[in-house]
């Protein structure tokens, strides 16, 4: 096989793995994580506990996605022919991936947002702190998923048709 083709794989393998770790865990925490623990053991002092610890854990997963987005996604953007430079509304496919990295670049302040102001003061967050997190995961989860959409149409630029 290729050297180059085994390359490109595995950049795109590691792209896909930290784009499923990210997105992911936004909508397992947002969908089936805060509720399910709300839902077991209530709104007190134990689900803030819990949720604190899951999302700690997160964050670090997060920030390593982050990082490794970046770097596999330059990778990846290079190869695509279409590919006119970071930030052109040159052609169609340039044009949609600035989009994309637009709102990656909201989602990445976001997530900052979230774990470095709000995470420090989980413990002692208000209500409306609370509903502020949550308002942010939730806008994040609606980034994540039109930022895989976008991804889509990209990959069908770029692609032959199926049949």
């Amino acid at each position: 096989m290729n050297p180059k083709l085994i390359v490109f794989t595995l950049v795109t393998f590691t792209h896909n793995l930290f784009t499923a770790a990210w997105i992911g865990g936004l909508i397992s925490i947002g969908l089936a994580s805060m509720p399910a623990a709300r839902e077991v053991l209530g709104k007190g002092p134990q689900t803030k506990k819990l949720m604190n610890a899951v999302q700690e854990r997160q964050r670090w997963l997060v920030y390593v996605s982050i990082a490794g987005l970046i770097i596999t996604g330059l990778l990846m953007a290079r190869q695509a022919p279409a590919f006119e430079g970071l930030f052109a509304f040159t052609n169609l496919y340039s044009s949609l991936l600035t989009i994309k990295h637009i709102l990656i670049l909201i989602m990445i302040a976001i997530a900052l947002w979230r774990s470095l102001v709000f995470g420090n003061r989980q413990k002692s967050a208000n209500s409306s702190q609370e509903k502020w997190s949550a308002r942010l995961l939730f806008t994040n989860i609606v980034l994540g998923i039109t930022v895989l959409l976008a991804s889509a149409v990209l990959t069908a630029l770029t692609s032959t048709p199926i049949g």
